[in-house]
């Protein structure tokens, strides 16, 4: 089948060696139906040109893309699992099925699915996926995106037939495959089994890897772990601090869960807040808490210990212990640079901007639930103070309250002000994905096959995605 010229395989994950991964193939699905396809996607891995029939062929029935991994690879990890270890992970529904690399980045990308049949480490599981799961994460991935977090992006989605019964929601239900395309099929609980294995020589290998594919610029560092746990702890730190200016509460942030390239994937039982709450838990079975909203960063630095305490087996503590004491920092910064960039202004140096972060945070406040999170950074986007006062939300901003963040917003200089003039911020109201709404998509699926209002979502979160212009950055 016809790839296009930009299409470059580049398979690397078997370069680890038959420790790290099982060969496996995805189940015979009695259909496949394409439901999506992310061409735009597509087009930076020169796979675009395929015509849905091919697309079903490589997505929904897995036939190898040339020159790439034959047969897949299902991953082996262990992980804590709401803290508490778990060595009985693993894919165990998913696979690594092909490894390309991305036009005008050279980035190494990955094709991994989800739902595509069971695998050794799939336990008790049917390592089926519902269509209902699929496209929440198709939804989720589109809206990070827009909202310019670092995530997997959903690639293809294909119903694929069966009946699942599931104990959380009426069953049966329908049955998808989805594929991904994300930076990094490496976790942080790949290196977890090793260390729980004792094999510092494969904890060694993957240090190896992990920098000669995806951290280059760390080759010639003296002490190569700590090098790597201060570049993903970096990464890390990013990647929290743009989940909580995007107001995105993962839900269930265990260690295999993270990966070592700082992006975000597997969207199970997340919420985007309607309202800034610290205390929004997400998963219905996060009885404590531990994941809420307010508490991402924390979770995502009590991972990176999980990490450093893998690499201590082929390296000193100290080297590691320095490498983790700077994640504070530079998650503070990367807060105040996310912040900065969802009101589309202008930096004005690390003080300024956390000042406005913090700010912004405690003006989000305001109202309690009648001020909701997106529409406050759709207001004030550029900080347009004349537009957000005039606007429906006009007598919320206008409250005392709100008077440090109007004074130290109207200091900072509009960003690219020209993306004000897209049609867009004409409107009234911003692209939002709450909860409700997904549940209506979901129930037009379900109660009459009608893909209209899916597709609309995605359509119009894609007209944010470009109005806002965070891409990227």
């Amino acid at each position: 089948m016809p790839t296009g010229p930009l299409y470059r395989p580049d398979p690397r994950v078997t370069d680890l060696g038959e420790e790290f991964s099982d060969p496996v193939a995805a189940a015979d699905f009695p259909a496949a139906i394409l439901r999506f396809r992310n061409d735009r996607a597509a087009a930076t891995v020169g796979l675009d040109t395929f015509t849905d029939e091919e697309w079903i062929a490589h997505f929904g029935r897995f036939q190898p893309l040339p020159g790439n991994i034959d047969p897949p690879r299902a991953m082996r990890y262990h992980g804590h699992q709401f803290r508490s270890y778990n060595p009985d992970l693993g894919d165990g529904r998913g696979f690594t099925f092909a490894q390309v690399r991305e036009a005008g980045t050279d980035r190494l990308l990955d094709l991994g699915t989800k739902g595509t049949g069971q695998t050794p480490w799939s336990r008790q599981g049917d390592g089926r996926l519902t269509l209902k799961g699929g496209v929440r994460e198709v939804l989720a991935t589109a809206m990070l995106e827009a909202l310019g977090v670092p995530t997997s992006r959903s690639f293809s989605l294909v119903e694929t037939g069966e009946a699942l019964t599931r104990g959380d929601e009426p069953s049966p239900t329908r049955s998808s495959a989805l594929v991904r395309l994300s930076h990094s099929h490496i976790r942080f609980g790949t290196f977890q089994r090793q260390a729980f294995l004792n094999r510092a020589d494969n904890i060694g290998r993957l240090i190896d890897h992990v920098i000669e594919v995806y951290y280059p610029e760390l080759e010639g560092a003296n002490d190569r772990g700590a090098a790597l746990l201060e570049a993903v702890s970096a990464r890390s730190a990013r990647l929290a601090g743009r989940w909580m200016a995007a107001g995105f509460v993962h839900g269930v942030l265990n260690t295999d869960n993270m990966n070592i390239t700082g992006e975000s994937f597997d969207y199970g039982p997340y919420r985007f807040l309607p309202y800034n709450d610290p205390n929004f838990t997400a998963a219905y079975f996060d009885h404590s808490g531990l994941y809420r909203f307010g508490r991402q960063p924390e979770t995502v630095f009590w991972n990176l210990q999980q990490l450093a305490s893998c690499l201590t087996l082929t390296g000193e503590a100290d080297p590691l212990i320095e490498a983790l004491n700077g994640f504070g920092a530079v998650y503070h910064r990367e807060l105040a640079e996310a912040m900065r960039r969802r009101l589309g202004v202008q930096s004005r140096g690390l003080e300024a901007d956390a000042a406005l972060a913090g700010a912004a945070f405690r003006a989000l406040a305001i109202g309690g639930t009648e001020l909701r999170w997106e529409p406050f950074f759709f207001d004030w986007f550029a900080g347009d103070a004349d537009r957000a006062l005039a606007g429906p939300r006009g007598s919320l901003y206008a409250r005392d309250e709100a008077s440090e963040f109007r004074r130290l917003i109207a200091e900072h200089a509009p960003e690219r002000p020209e993306r004000l003039a897209h049609p867009y911020f004409a409107g009234p109201q911003p692209q939002e994905l709450i909860y409700e709404e997904i549940e209506a998509i979901w129930d037009a699926i379900a109660g009459a096959d009608d893909w209209r209002p899916f597709h609309a979502k995605l359509a119009a979160i894609e007209t944010a995605r470009a109005a806002y212009g965070l891409d990227g950055a």
